[in-house]
């Protein structure tokens, strides 16, 4: 039997994928990636590739600002991660335990609120999500044995999700885990959630000022910045297609 590939991710990550799968009870209709082929094109660029479209706000000379073509798949190769992400007989997404020290966790390669402990997810065949409390003032009291650790030791680590608020931009908690990452030399990306919330005027403010920070402040950052929204979809079947990507399930 094949090892699965860990992937590491936030507190917060995991609510955002569980969102999409077969397995969620989300109300959009754009879940499957089949219904968004059938929309029209700049909606679906729209839905796919939401940086392309806040790029269109911007001045010629300034568009050089978002990274947009850095992970730039096809749209077949968007489909084939569906697969990865889709919950079947052959294929299970399920919860496999809680650990709240590293000594603690599985040898392998939550309820929406605020997570005490780590919780792993097996994705199939293809890797294991880590679902982790999040930073700042509500963290638990061994966050540092238990998050700090994982991350510093954990040699399988294939990447570390931050999500930020895209409605308020990077946060003093936030700066905790991008300090920590930086730290530790990890290689991490950045996830800007609740993008239905804003107006395009705000949104794309608040991506550009994330981007400067992340080319200016950032070594182990993935330069190119995923938003996304659970409740529209939008950008979400591009960070599943990248996380495939990255371990190794597009080949």
């Amino acid at each position: 039997m094949a090892v699965p590939r860990p992937l590491q991710a936030t507190r917060t990550i995991f609510e955002v994928l569980a969102a999409l799968g077969r397995w969620s009870r989300a109300c959009s209709t754009f879940h499957a990636f089949t219904e968004v082929l059938r929309l029209p094109k700049r909606q679906m660029t729209k839905l796919v590739f939401p940086l392309q479209e806040l790029e269109r706000q911007l001045t010629p000379d300034s568009r050089l600002d978002l990274h947009v073509k850095i992970f730039d798949p096809s749209l077949e190769d968007i489909s084939k991660a569906e697969s990865v992400f889709t919950a079947s007989a052959r294929n299970r997404i399920s919860y496999l335990c809680s650990a709240v020290r590293l000594d603690h966790a599985p040898d392998l390669p939550s309820p929406e609120g605020h997570t005490k402990k780590m919780n792993f997810f097996k994705v199939g065949k293809y890797f294991t999500l880590v679902d982790m409390p999040g930073y700042g003032y509500r963290a638990p009291e061994d966050f540092v044995d238990m998050v700090e650790t994982y991350l510093k030791e954990r040699r399988n680590l294939m990447r570390t999700f931050l999500l930020v608020d895209s409605g308020v931009g990077i946060q003093k908690t936030d700066n905790i885990a991008i300090e920590m990452c930086e730290e530790f030399a990890l290689p991490y990306v950045m996830v800007l959630t609740k993008t239905d919330k804003s107006s395009k005027g705000h949104l794309l403010k608040q991506v550009l000022q994330i981007q400067k920070f992340v080319d200016r402040e950032t070594q182990g950052c993935f330069p190119q910045l995923f938003p996304v929204s659970s409740v529209t979809y939008s950008g979400i079947h591009l960070l599943r297609c990248f996380i495939a990507s990255i371990t190794g399930n597009l080949d």
